[in-house]
């Protein structure tokens, strides 16, 4: 079983930053393409982010590109989200999840593991 728990989420007022870390349990995770989710109240897990195994293919929505950066460190079997220029409509739970492929993708039905959530809420 497969333990990912997510952190740095909170209160931030637009155009402020948060970086967010899930860490995995999983003594195999650089071997694992991971991915970030996000939630909206009333709307459908929506893809934020990927990253492959070696972190050499690294995928965004198109509403965070150039704002947000994904990345990992395989040593601390840990992903990241830096998160920066936040606006309102990034409030929303924030999930990490794990794909049993090396290779990443933008489809959450790809991802066998998730974690609980963390919430990030932007002020205006």
């Amino acid at each position: 079983q497969v333990q990912l728990v997510e952190s740095g989420g909170g209160l931030v007022q637009a155009g402020g930053s948060l970086r967010l870390s899930c860490a995995s349990s999983e003594r195999t995770f650089s071997s694992r393409a991971m991915g970030w989710f996000r939630q909206a109240p009333g709307k459908e897990r929506e893809f934020v982010a990927s990253i492959s195994w070696t972190a050499t293919i690294i995928d965004y929505a198109d509403s965070v590109k150039g704002r947000f950066t994904i990345s990992r460190d395989n040593a601390k079997k840990t992903v990241y989200l830096q998160m920066n220029s936040l606006k309102a409509e990034d409030t929303a739970v924030y999930y990490c999840a794990r794909r049993s492929s090396r290779i990443a993708s933008s489809s959450l039905n790809e991802y066998d593991y998730w974690g609980q959530g963390t919430q990030v809420t932007v002020s205006s």
